[in-house]
């Protein structure tokens, strides 16, 4: 992980990479989009309220319980209902204001981001159930801004739950209306502070899957032989470290993620892929050199490791598209075709590895994406 304080990931995504001089549209609200969701299938979602009574927060030393808001997405049945909020104005306002070179734009521009699935449309069942992605935001991002990989994944098949780490990001809105803030590591990221992350995360999960596995309407649509987790910076090397001391997860993606401890508890022997930017190539040489550590404990019969010319570390998620829209240039790479790579090769793992679909796309460099490589 990056050293990250109390500041939101747009203003640690556009302090890093946004080149010198850049300033944002000024005024109007800009017109922000989400690519939609290319599966057959239409895709709802709702939110869910868990309490874990077992546990205190770990962040917090008031909170004598674990709080967390949870988004399924998931196949649904065609609706003309309305589309699900991306973010609340709160949780907007908080995000956009702690980056200075938005303050011009009003409050409330991530809570007018247009998504694709409808609110509280009925679900689609399937005789043994659908597999299940469990979805792992970075640090201090909210799970909101993997919208464009759930609604995809939903609309192919899959039901999806998007976990927000409570105090983990900027903005965690209740339904009581109360809104909290981060408060993990505010004084910077520590490989002790690390290890805590992964192990909160890690509790987080297995948390939801058992509540999800014992509420009567959401068990009968999964199918819980087939699940795999799926994690963006800190929720990918939490994924990774999950992977090998969980009975449920079957299989796990690591986008962009940095490993902070940089070796597992136990070695990875399932189903495994990172994908990420460029300085994480074998031959790149880079300064935390996570990736070249945690590899060879790795020893699955089926693992990837693969690098996306001209990404960046928000280009695996909305922030590949959002921010440019907002003023703010991320990567070299177009946003959307980012955002298309990273979709197209994590789909096909989970086709690969929760339903048994054979998968050429992964088995070698492909002409249709000659940025990703092979390492």
């Amino acid at each position: 992980m990056k050293k990250i304080m109390a500041a939101s990931v747009l203003a640690l995504s556009a302090s890093l990479l946004t080149p010198l001089g850049t300033t944002p549209a000024q005024a109007a609200a800009p017109r922000t989009a989400l690519p939609a969701p290319t599966g057959d299938l239409p895709v709802g979602r709702t939110d869910l309220h868990l309490i874990d009574s077992s546990r205190p927060d770990p962040w917090v030393a008031d909170r004598n319980v674990r709080e967390l808001m949870v988004t399924l997405w998931y196949p649904a049945r065609k609706t003309r209902g309305r589309t699900a909020p991306y973010v609340t104005p709160k949780e907007s306002e908080l995000l956009m204001r702690s980056e200075p070179r938005l303050d011009d734009l009003p409050a409330d521009t991530l809570a007018k981001v247009p998504a694709h699935a409808r609110a509280g449309a009925p679900a689609v069942t399937r005789k043994g159930g659908w597999p299940l992605v469990v979805l792992s935001p970075g640090m201090t991002m909210p799970r909101a801004t993997m919208t464009s990989l759930a609604e995809e994944f939903a609309s192919r098949g899959y039901l999806v739950a998007g976990i927000e780490h409570t105090y983990e990001s900027l903005a965690t809105t209740f339904p009581d209306g109360r809104t909290v803030t981060f408060e993990a590591g505010k004084a910077g990221q520590t490989p002790e502070t690390g290890a805590k992350v992964a192990r909160v995360r890690a509790a987080d999960t297995e948390f939801v899957l058992d509540r999800l596995g014992r509420s009567k309407r959401w068990n009968r649509l999964i199918d819980e032989r087939r699940i795999a987790m799926v994690g963006h910076s800190v929720g990918g090397q939490s994924a990774a470290h999950l992977l090998p001391v969980s009975e449920r997860i079957k299989a796990a993606v690591n986008l962009d993620g940095t490993y902070n401890p940089k070796t597992p508890a136990k070695p990875v022997n399932k189903p495994f892929m990172m994908i990420g930017n460029p300085r994480h190539a074998p031959e790149a040489g880079g300064k935390d050199g996570s990736w070249d550590a945690f590899w060879p404990h790795v020893t699955g019969d089926w693992k990837r490791r693969l690098t996306v010319t001209g990404a960046e570390h928000m280009s695996f998620v909305d922030y590949a598209v959002l921010l440019p829209q907002l003023g703010l240039p991320v990567a070299p790479m177009d946003g959307k075709r980012s955002i298309e790579i990273t979709r197209a090769y994590v789909t096909a793992f989970l086709d690969l590895h929760l339903k048994g679909e054979r998968q050429p796309l992964l088995d070698k460099p492909s002409k249709d994406y000659p940025e990703v490589r092979f390492g």
